[in-house]
C-alpha cells in the first residue's frame, strides 16, 4: 500500500514503560477523539498497567494489564505462587545502560510482541464494535509513541514486533507510523491548550514536563510559522516518576516490618504485593496534596490488605504488631518523605533545564499520569511562578500522549501526498569535514610543568580537553564522547563548557583562536558515592546542529542541548 487513501480510522497508540493506552478517531470526524477507559479488570481509567503474566513456563500469556499486576488477597482459598508477572520490558529498547535493564524470564521482543498482540485485540475490538465495516488491517493506521532518544534500529524492532502481533499485515506496511512521545505531547498541547493561554504566537517558546510511571522528561520547543513546531533546543530526562514514590512507601514498611517480610512478600506473593501498593496509590498518593490541613492519616490494616506478610515478620516485630492489631498508622510527615526526594529530583530537573534554554520560556505544560498529583503541580507552580508565566495541566494530561499520536496521524492523512515524500527522504549531506576543533574545560590538578599562574586556590588548573579535531570527516549523528568525574566528592551538579578553534589542537580554553559554544548544565544527585559517579558526556554532530548530552552512567539521568548550526 503506497498512500493513505483507505485508511478511515487513526489509532494513537501510547506504549509505556509502566502504563500504556490508546485514542481513536474517524477521519471523517477529527474532532471527536476517543481514549479508551474499557480494560481487563477495570473499567474509566485511561490506560492500564504495562505488564503480562505469564503461564508457569512462561509461553502462553494469562492475563495483562491491571490484573496481571495487582491481585486481591482470597482469605477462603490459598493463592497458588505461578509465575511472578513480567514488566518494564520497554527498558530493553533505547540507549538505556545494562546495569540499569531489569532481568527477564523472557526475550524482551517476546514480551513487548505478546503485549502488542493483547492490546492489539482490544484496539482492533473497540474500532469494529465503534465503526461497522471496517477492515482493521486496511482500514485503519496506527501510529505508535516512542522515547526521542529510539534510534531507527529500535523503530525497526518495534515495527517487527507490531507485525508479529497482528497490528500490521505487512512488515513494512505503511499503516503503522511512529512519532515520539514529546512531539505527541507538544502536538497535543498546542492544538488544546496553546490557544488558550494565549500563547499560539510564532517565537513562543514553551517547556512540556511529561510525568510518567517509571521517567519524567522535559523538552523545549519552539512555535513556528502556520502551527508548526520548531525542533527541540533543550531536553532532559530522568528516572524520578510516580513508580520510586510506591519505592519510598516499600522503604517506608521495611523499617517496620523488616526486610526479610518484604523480600519474601515480593518473591512469593509478587501480586498482593502489588495490590497492597495500588491500596496505597488510591488512597494516598493519588489524593496527597500536600495541605496538612485536608491530610487524613492512613491506617493500614495487614489483615485486612495483606495477610500473607504477618507469617514473615520476627517475632519480635509481631508483638510489636499485635499491640497495634496489625495496623500500621501513616502520618502527614511520613507521606510527604516519600514524595519530597522524588518531587526534588524533578523539580531540580525543571531548573537545569530553563538555565539551559537562551530564550524566555512563556508556558509550561504537565502531562502524564503523575501530572494530576496535586502536591506535584503545587510545588511546581510554587518554584517557577515568577520564570514561566504560564504552567497549567491540560485536559487528559494521562492521555495527552496518545492523543497526541492520533492527531499526528490524523494531520499525516490530510497532507496523504507528503507522506512518500517523508519516507523517501535520504539525508542529502551524510558526511562532512569539520572546520573546527571541538572539546570541553576540564579541571585536572595542578603539577609541575603547568605555568603557575594558571593555578587555581583549589590547586587545580583548567584545561581543554579536545574531543573531535578538525579535519575529522564525521559521518551525520556521529557521536564523539567522554567520560568525567566530579571534581570534589560532595558536588551536586556539573557545568560542561564546550569550546572550539580553528587550531588542530590547543592547551587551553582562553588560547588566541578559541570560541566559547555553550555550556550544559547537569544536576549530579547521589552525593554519597563522593566522586564515583562517571557522566558520559558527548557531542554529536546533526545535519545542522551539534547536540551536546551528558548521561549519568550510574541512574540513566540525562539531558542534551542544541549548541550551534555553523559546523
Amino acid at each position: 500500500m503506497t498512500d493513505h487513501s483507505d485508511i478511515r480510522v487513526v489509532v494513537g497508540l501510547d506504549f509505556g514503560t509502566t502504563y500504556s493506552g490508546f485514542t481513536y478517531c474517524h477521519v471523517s470526524d477529527d474532532n471527536n477523539l476517543v481514549t479508551n477507559d474499557q480494560w481487563p479488570g477495570e473499567i474509566g481509567q485511561l490506560k492500564t498497567n504495562t505488564v503480562l503474566q505469564y503461564d508457569e513456563h512462561y509461553r502462553n500469556v494469562e492475563s495483562w494489564g491491571y490484573p496481571a499486576l495487582s491481585k486481591r488477597p482470597n482469605k477462603k482459598k490459598k493463592t497458588k505462587n505461578g509465575s511472578n508477572p513480567v514488566e518494564l520490558f520497554k527498558l530493553h529498547l533505547g540507549k538505556l545502560l545494562d546495569n540499569l535493564k531489569p532481568e527477564l524470564p523472557v526475550n524482551y521482543k517476546k514480551a513487548i510482541t505478546d503485549y502488542f498482540r493483547e492490546i492489539g485485540e482490544l484496539i482492533k475490538e473497540m474500532v469494529t464494535t465503534h465503526w461497522s465495516g471496517i477492515d482493521f488491517l486496511e482500514n485503519v493506521l496506527v501510529v505508535i509513541t516512542v522515547p526521542a532518544e529510539y534510534s531507527e534500529k529500535d523503530k525497526a524492532i518495534m515495527r517487527e514486533c507490531a507485525y508479529d502481533a497482528g497490528l500490521i499485515i505487512e512488515r513494512e506496511s505503511k499503516n503503522l507510523q511512529f512519532t515520539t512521545e514529546p512531539e505527541a505531547a507538544a502536538i497535543y498541547c498546542m492544538e488544546n491548550n496553546l490557544k488558550v493561554n494565549n500563547l499560539n504566537t510564532p517565537g513562543t517558546t514553551f517547556m512540556i514536563v511529561d510525568c510518567g510511571g517509571g521517567t519524567v522528561d522535559l523538552t523545549t520547543r519552539k512555535l513556528l510559522d502556520d502551527k508548526q513546531l520548531g525542533e527541540v533546543t533543550e531536553r532532559a530526562g530522568d528516572f524520578c516518576g510516580s513508580t520510586f514514590i510506591d519505592k519510598e512507601f516499600l522503604k517506608a514498611l521495611r523499617k517496620i516490618l523488616g526486610d526479610r517480610a518484604i523480600d519474601l512478600l515480593r518473591d512469593s506473593h509478587y501480586g498482593q504485593m502489588q495490590y497492597m501498593i495500588q491500596e496505597f496509590c488510591r488512597h494516598v498518593k493519588l489524593p496527597f496534596t500536600g495541605d496538612k490541613s485536608d491530610f487524613t492519616n492512613y491506617e493500614m490494616d495487614l489483615e485486612d490488605v495483606v495477610p500473607v506478610v504477618m507469617q514473615y515478620v520476627t517475632e519480635e516485630v509481631q508483638d510489636k504488631m499485635e499491640e497495634t492489631d496489625w495496623v500500621i498508622e501513616f502520618g502527614y510527615d511520613d507521606i510527604k518523605l516519600m514524595f519530597d526526594p522524588i518531587v526534588e529530583r524533578i523539580i531540580n530537573m525543571i531548573q537545569m533545564q530553563l538555565d539551559n534554554t537562551r530564550e524566555t520560556c512563556s508556558a509550561m505544560f504537565l502531562v502524564g499520569g503523575f501530572s494530576q498529583s496535586k502536591y506535584l503541580q503545587k510545588r511546581i507552580k510554587e518554584r517557577f511562578q515568577h520564570r514561566v508565566n504560564s504552567i497549567s495541566v491540560p485536559l487528559y494530561p494521562i492521555a495527552a500522549i496518545s492523543r497526541g499520536a492520533a492527531l499526528y496521524g490524523l494531520s499525516m492523512i490530510n497532507s496523504a501526498h507528503n507522506l512518500n515524500r517523508m519516507n523517501s527522504l535520504k539525508f542529502v549531506i551524510n558526511e562532512r569535514i569539520l572546520k573546527y576543533t571541538y572539546g570541553i574545560r576540564v579541571s585536572r590538578e595542578w603539577k609541575e610543568g603547568d605555568p603557575i599562574e594558571r593555578k587555581l586556590p583549589s590547586g587545580r588548573i583548567f584545561k581543554f580537553r579536545s574531543m573531535a579535531r578538525r579535519g575529522t570527516v564525521v559521518k551525520v549523528n556521529q557521536e564523539f564522547t567522554s567520560v568525567q568525574l566530579p571534581v570534589f566528592p560532595t558536588q551536586s551538579a556539573i557545568n560542561f563548557h564546550v569550546y572550539y578553534t580553528t587550531e588542530y589542537s590547543a592547551q587551553y580554553c582562553d588560547e588566541n583562536g578559541m570560541e566559547k559554544l555553550g555550556n550544559l548544565l547537569i544536576s549530579l544527585p547521589d552525593v554519597h558515592l563522593g566522586k564515583d559517579r562517571p557522566v558520559l558526556f558527548g557531542l554529536t554532530f546533526g545535519r545542522m546542529e551539534i547536540t551536546a548530552t551528558a548521561k549519568n552512567k550510574l541512574n540513566g539521568q540525562n539531558y542534551q542541548t542544541t549548541l550551534k548550526l555553523d559546523i
